[in-house]
């Protein structure tokens, strides 16, 4: 996988330097900056910026690059022993799921299913999430009802977020919980909808439509987490 744009990859070369197989500058760095990368075990290349370009087809890459390890998805059922799960219904949008991840990853949420979809573009997503997919475990599965069931005779409680939910500061949240988003236009189906234990919403200080399904779901996982 290629990821680039000096976010992402210095999370990689912070967090998990064994998974960069070679590292692309397209800037002049720091003498010192230089010398530590060269010994960090991974190949170093100096790339003219126009390759870089190519490379990444003039997305904005900011003078560093790196090919890294694939991503290694995980079976959702390997996540039936963890406590708090998000699950995202039919989402597309890689901006939103890599931002998604890093907040399930900061907030503590153990894992993540994506439902309704075959498969999806984990280069991007590794790139949206800042490399945090790294941090968390993924699955995508398309059905979303095997998922749902799966998880209840587990013993999970599962929660929907939609507008016309109970407020979530009013619900006392179990502790074996799932956390389902629905997609970016259509939200949660009505027959997703009938399979949750309960449906939750953030209550709005001012009128307004919605909240991007990123946001939403991180305001729902921060007031949804265990303090451990």
């Amino acid at each position: 996988m290629l990821i680039y744009a000096k976010q992402p990859v210095n999370y990689i070369i912070q967090n998990y330097p064994t998974k960069i197989k070679t590292l692309y500058l397209a800037k002049d760095i720091d003498k010192k900056e230089y010398s530590r990368l060269m010994k960090m075990g991974f190949e170093v290349k100096r790339i003219p910026a126009d390759a870089a370009g190519k490379m990444c087809k003039n997305a904005s890459h900011q003078g560093m690059l790196a090919e890294v390890d694939e991503y290694n998805l995980h079976d959702y059922k390997t996540f039936l022993d963890k406590d708090f799960v998000l699950v995202l219904s039919s989402l597309t949008d890689v901006g939103n799921i890599g931002a998604i991840i890093r907040s399930a990853y900061a907030l503590g949420v153990d894992a993540v299913v994506a439902c309704g979809v075959k498969k999806l573009p984990l280069e991007a997503i590794m790139r949206t999430s800042t490399g945090a997919l790294y941090d968390m475990p993924f699955s995508i599965e398309q059905n979303i009802h095997n998922v749902l069931n799966d998880f209840k005779t587990s013993g999970f409680t599962s929660y929907g977020a939609d507008m016309g939910g109970v407020d979530i500061r009013d619900v006392k949240v179990k502790e074996k919980r799932v956390l389902v988003l629905g997609s970016e236009g259509e939200g949660l189906t009505n027959r997703v909808s009938s399979k949750l234990d309960e449906i939750v919403s953030i209550n709005m200080a001012h009128e307004f439509d919605s909240l991007n399904v990123s946001v939403a779901g991180a305001i729902l996982m921060d007031r949804m987490r265990y303090e451990r």
